[in-house]
């Protein structure tokens, strides 16, 4: 009788097929090691990438309406070029409500002002917002204690955070409690609310009703007053170009012929990542940022899959009998391709578990550096079907070369030891490499230009010197006090100079088209920057005088209405001789000096025109202090507090240095090219992994040429460089496919910036080095050890 087998059902194949895999991983420690390592720091840096892009992605990207949330935008001529800004005139917001019923609501929303709050003896410097009740509604703000409806119900009404709420009144219930503002108005809190997350444009920790600036003097109907944000909800099925074109001359039917200013609504979801206009259409922004690291992480995992791959084939010799038994009994090149993915797969499982170990460890560190709160929501299904997902794909991927390549062996040729050797098979092996090494010269090219930039802008002359400089904002009664705190500050020998100034020197808190002076042209809408001085500036600040002098009200006490301009300001106003000329804002401002351009913008960009006013234009809040060399920075700072401690004895006494200030600029630059020369050492690294793989690959298969060429006579050295000019090979044609991708791309990322550094060959010249040193370093190893090895193991099976 024939004896009946049973059917191996799915369920046990895979069991066999798992079994087998793990035996594997067992069998060959190292290998699995490296590869699952490899792997692991791939997918961990992916992740972590990934991460921060869908941050950026959900920036302002989150609100239940957010599809019908709008900001108001100007768009108008200035010189040759369409420019786009969303300041607007205070009224604008309730103007378009009123005119327009497509929109349900709308809301104004002030700058952020850092406000004194006083709850018994605890006195806070806290920064928040005023706004429209609209805005309450409009972007949802979550309750914790309180609602919408009622927390404005009246003039004196706040809305305080979670975490402020905290600090003011501990634990006890703030609801219906007093604060204190500016040791002025007491104000009763209404409503406590979630802390604002980190991925959206508002900062605030407390709301006030809009009526507090129109009770302290700061409100205006004025439409040629662009000084405020304007957000407004469209009812549900608005056409948005239909809407647009309704809106486009409100301002110039509110202003009347000198009107020449557009009105648009531009998405809020939209206002992060496409901020750029580019002759007024919506060009670029952050967006290419997002682009550039979603391209990064791609490429990171894509190197350590074709690290997995190159690993995986270098045991070529090993799993080729196997091979070969297997299918002389039977197997189909089916079975076996499935049998080499599932070790794929589970060796991606593995990764992927130390992947989510690594993130988890390294993610504050990540935090620090992007200055962000990311997060792995464990809790969220979503987040677990993803991350399958993403194991799942880089198993297929990874696996998918090896379980094909090792699958196609011819079982008698396996079995006779004539089975395809390197040099039939190296083609697409090489391709790998090339490609792992041209990626990782890219980043090492985009990490040395990104450095250059932000060297060549720090360079920069500021215009000013920034040393033992620093400034106070006025708040209480300094302002009040302000020639008594000067002299006690010049008297004690605590500062050598003082100025008050309309903002601080890195920081343009004003401009205007609205400058008149002889000779312009109606047509000409030059924004200028508007700063304010009471004089001693240019001393204060170290500034370097050109033309005339600094404005000095006990020499010269006509200098209320003096004015001081930088070059770029001469030059646009066509002065040819520019002492003693008028400039006119509401009155008539006569030039005393000019002085050589400074930076308080971007150092990115080209500089602007400034006009500096004398203290007849009142603007302002800030007050910049030389610190006297002569004492120690803590001395001076210590004598300070006491000084402004005596005349604004209410308010904690705050200082921020010039110099630390202006290094901020540089922030999301330095950031940008940190995380580029992070993940360009993890990829070098990983690649240097695959390179390891392929170099043992290679010594593996050329072990019996090795040996005879050593019996012959050939020295070490020799055979090392033999084995190693292959691998430098591939690095120099990685080298030639990734200089122009990389000069193309750093070419259009440096043409963003006005103000910017060239691209150099010593750039592709160091990274070319550095790609060569590292790969030889790392191809060495196994060379020598081949080159060392006992000849007689090679040649014993002949």
């Amino acid at each position: 009788m024939r004896r009946r087998t049973k059917p191996i059902n799915s369920l046990d194949m895979w069991k066999n097929y798992l079994k087998v895999a793990f035996r594997n991983l067992l069998r060959s420690k190292s290998f699995s090691s490296m590869n699952i390592l490899g792997l692991a720091i791939g997918m961990a840096s992916s992740l972590m990438i990934l991460l921060w892009v869908a941050h950026e992605w959900s920036f302002d990207n989150f609100y239940p309406n957010q599809d019908r949330i709008y900001e108001v935008w100007n768009k108008d001529k200035w010189g040759s070029e369409l420019t786009c800004w969303n300041t607007t005139p205070k009224i604008m917001g309730s103007v378009l409500k009123q005119e327009y019923p497509q929109i349900e609501k709308s809301t104004r929303v002030n700058w952020d002002q850092t406000l004194l709050f006083t709850v018994g003896e605890k006195r806070l410097n806290v920064s928040g917002t005023m706004v429209d009740p609209d805005f309450l509604t409009i972007f949802n703000v979550p309750f914790i204690k309180g609602k919408a409806a009622t927390a404005f119900s009246t003039p004196n009404s706040i809305i305080l955070t979670q975490k402020l709420a905290k600090k003011l009144f501990g634990e006890d219930d703030p609801i219906g409690k007093s604060v204190k503002i500016d040791n002025k108005d007491n104000y009763m809190v209404r409503a406590v609310i979630k802390d604002l997350p980190n991925n959206t444009r508002f900062t605030y920790e407390y709301l006030l009703p809009w009526s507090y600036l129109a009770a302290h003097g700061q409100e205006d109907s004025s439409w040629e007053d662009n000084s405020t944000q304007n957000f407004v909800l469209l009812k549900p099925h608005v056409d948005i170009d239909q809407m647009n074109a309704d809106i486009k001359n409100i301002t110039k039917r509110h202003i009347g012929p000198r009107g020449t200013t557009d009105v648009f609504l531009y998405p809020l979801s939209k206002g992060h990542l496409y901020s750029n206009f580019v002759n007024g259409v919506p060009a670029h922004g952050r967006i290419e940022i997002v682009r550039a690291f979603l391209l990064i992480a791609l490429f990171i995992l894509l190197i350590a899959c074709i690290n997995f791959m190159n690993l995986s084939t270098a045991r070529s010799e090993k799993r080729a009998k196997e091979v070969g038994i297997r299918k002389t009994v039977g197997a189909m090149k089916r079975a076996i391709v499935i049998q080499f993915l599932a070790e794929s797969l589970m060796i991606t499982l593995m990764a992927g578990i130390v992947a989510l170990i690594l993130v988890q460890v390294f993610l504050q560190a990540f935090n620090t550096l992007t200055h962000k709160e990311l997060s792995i929501a464990y809790g969220s299904p979503l987040f677990w079907m993803y991350f399958v997902g993403f194991i799942f794909i880089t198993g297929l991927v990874a696996g998918s070369y090896p379980a094909f390549f090792l699958s196609a062996f011819r079982p008698v040729q396996i079995l006779k030891g004539a089975y395809k050797k390197a040099n039939a098979l190296v083609t697409p092996r090489r391709v790998l490499v090339i490609l792992q090494f041209t990626f990782a010269i890219i980043l090492i090219v985009c990490t040395l230009i990104i450095e250059k930039q932000i060297k060549y802008a720090q360079d920069r002359e500021a215009g000013y010197n920034k040393s033992n400089l620093l400034y106070v904002m006025m708040q209480g009664t300094i302002d009040k006090n302000y020639t008594l705190i000067k002299n006690d500050l010049l008297a004690q020998g605590i500062a050598t100079t003082v100025s008050k100034t309309s903002s601080p020197l890195t920081q343009s808190w004003s401009n205007t088209w609205g400058i008149r002076w002889d000779g312009k042209s109606p047509d000409d809408k030059t924004i200028i920057n508007v700063y304010c001085s009471d004089g001693s500036l240019i001393k204060t600040a170290g500034m370097q005088i050109i033309q005339g002098r600094d404005i000095d009200l006990v020499n010269y006490p006509s200098d209320s209405t003096a004015a001081i301009l930088n070059e770029a300001a001469v030059k646009t106003m066509g002065f040819k001789h520019p002492l003693g000329q008028l400039v006119r804002n509401d009155s008539p401002f006569h030039v005393v000096g000019v002085i050589k351009d400074f930076i308080i913008e971007s150092p990115y960009e080209t500089i602007r025109p400034m006009v500096i006013f004398g203290p007849k234009y009142g603007f302002f809040n800030t007050i910049h202090i030389k610190l006297n060399p002569v004492h120690s920075t803590k001395e001076n700072l210590a004598s300070m507090e006491k000084v402004f401690k005596s005349y604004n004895p209410e308010y904690p006494f705050e200082y921020t240095f010039v110099d630390q200030n202006y290094a901020q600029k540089f922030g999301d630059e330095q950031t940008t090219g940190t995380l580029a020369a992070l993940f360009a050492g993890l990829t070098i690294f990983i690649s240097c992994l695959g390179l390891f793989g392929l170099a043992a690959y290679m010594a593996e298969n050329r072990v019996k040429e090795i040996g005879v060429r050593k019996v012959l006579g050939a020295s070490t050295l020799s055979i090392t460089t033999l084995l190693s000019k292959d691998f430098i090979t591939l690095v120099i044609i990685a080298i030639f496919i990734a200089s122009p991708i990389a000069w193309f791309s750093m070419r259009k990322w440096l043409q963003e910036y006005p103000f910017h550094a060239s691209i150099d060959a010593w750039v592709f010249l160091l990274a070319a080095l550095l790609a060569i040193l590292i790969s030889l370093a790392t191809v060495s190893y196994q060379a020598i050890k081949a080159a060392l090895a006992n000849p007689i193991k090679g040649l014993r099976s002949e």
